[in-house]
């Protein structure tokens, strides 16, 4: 049965192949690795292993553990296909002379033959797989992967001749084309909008709205030196994004034709990033930026309190609402919202361990997902039959 075939079979709601439990509790995809292993970035990230385990706890697993099939290898859980009946997970690769270079010069260098990265999309219960961006490969490293809305595709991020670059393509790993103008630079944060007309992304940190074929490419002006991730709102008029200056910038958001421009909270000096290691790491850490809520009405965000970043919620009017007040010396990062908009998962490093938790946002309760020992962590959580 081919990709295709399974997605649609899928969206239909024909077949189960991803059953939780019986019970038909929801699943939590994230990555564990270590944090504190001697010999900096890459000794750490090749031990990376996609994961999911229940909503309650229960039922833990790697994901796709045939995809580590070398020393150098990992795997990385990216993402949920919008039925939550696929996961996305990244396989990557990096010969260990290159990240010495790395390490020496502290920068990447993503060549190939030094680097690979793919993403794949995997039926969790079976490990039934396909690496869509090896299929009519267009290059040796392939992130961002994200489905297309009404099941017309997916869209993916590959490095063009040292160049991020916008892409999208079939179901099933064919047709790949690219949707970014002729001159544009490194791009980031690539998505479309949730009726597929309209893309968005950052080239060289100026967010960016176009055509969903790239054509009518149109600047958003702020006026700042750094724009960064813009997201769409669920019903697709607005966009969310940070503004300002690099590792000092703030949410904004503005609608979908430009207009209405306006900062709605401040981080009170967080830089905006966490970081996922215990050793030094040249690239700081892992970018922690602000999501929609499920309804659109409202932004979750991380700021700066004191000694803490903690988690807050803001309305569209710049009404803000502290959510988390915990201990000194907590950090929480990558905000997740439920699909019914009931419960945030997110990660939080506590006592120097990264592990996740869910809030129920009824009344503030807190649950631990994970309970990782130090030299361990939890990071980039992503809900079954989520709002990604």
């Amino acid at each position: 049965m081919t990709l295709q075939r399974i997605f649609l079979l899928c969206v239909a709601g024909c077949v189960g192949i991803l059953s939780c439990s019986a019970e038909d509790v929801p699943l939590v995809g994230y990555t564990e690795f270590r944090t504190n292993l001697p010999g900096g970035r890459h000794a750490n990230v090749r031990t990376m292993r996609a994961t999911v385990v229940r909503m309650d706890g229960a039922g833990w697993r790697q994901v796709a553990e045939h995809l580590v099939d070398e020393p150098d290898a990992w795997t990385q859980f990216a993402g949920w296909s919008p039925d939550g009946s696929l996961a996305i997970v990244n396989r990557g690769w990096q010969a260990p002379t290159n990240a010495r270079w790395e390490e020496e010069h502290k920068q990447f260098r993503m060549t190939a033959g030094n680097w690979q990265l793919d993403s794949c999309l995997v039926v969790v219960q079976t490990g039934q797989l396909t690496n869509v961006t090896a299929i009519e490969r267009v290059s040796h490293y392939n992130g961002g992967l994200f489905f297309l809305p009404n099941g017309c595709g997916l869209g993916f991020t590959p490095l063009i001749d040292g160049v991020s670059t916008p892409f999208v393509m079939d179901l099933d790993g064919h047709n790949k084309r690219d949707v970014s103008e002729e001159g544009a630079g490194f791009t980031y944060g690539f998505s479309v909008s949730p009726d597929g007309t309209q893309i968005s992304y950052h080239d060289n940190y100026e967010v960016y709205v176009a055509d969903a074929d790239g054509s009518n490419k149109r600047h958003v002006q702020t006026g700042n030196s750094f724009d960064f991730a813009p997201r769409w709102s669920p019903d697709g008029e607005w966009l969310l994004f940070v503004s300002g200056v690099h590792e000092r910038w703030n949410p904004y958001i503005v609608r979908r034709d430009g207009t209405e421009l306006r900062k709605i909270a401040d981080l009170g000096g967080y830089k905006g990033w966490i970081s996922f290691l215990d050793v030094p790491d040249f690239h700081n850490g892992s970018s922690d930026i602000p999501v929609w809520s499920t309804d659109g009405q409202s932004v979750f965000f991380t700021a700066r309190v004191a000694d803490n970043v903690e988690l807050f919620q803001v309305t569209l009017e710049g009404v803000v609402t502290q959510l988390s007040k915990r201990p000194p010396g907590t950090l929480h990062y990558h905000i997740k919202p439920s699909a019914d908009g009931l419960r945030l998962l997110y990660g939080s490093m506590r006592r120097g361990v990264r592990n996740l938790y869910i809030m129920d946002l009824a009344d503030m309760s807190e649950t631990q997902l994970t309970n990782l020992r130090a030299g361990h962590a939890a990071m980039w959580p992503h809900w079954q039959m989520s709002q990604d």
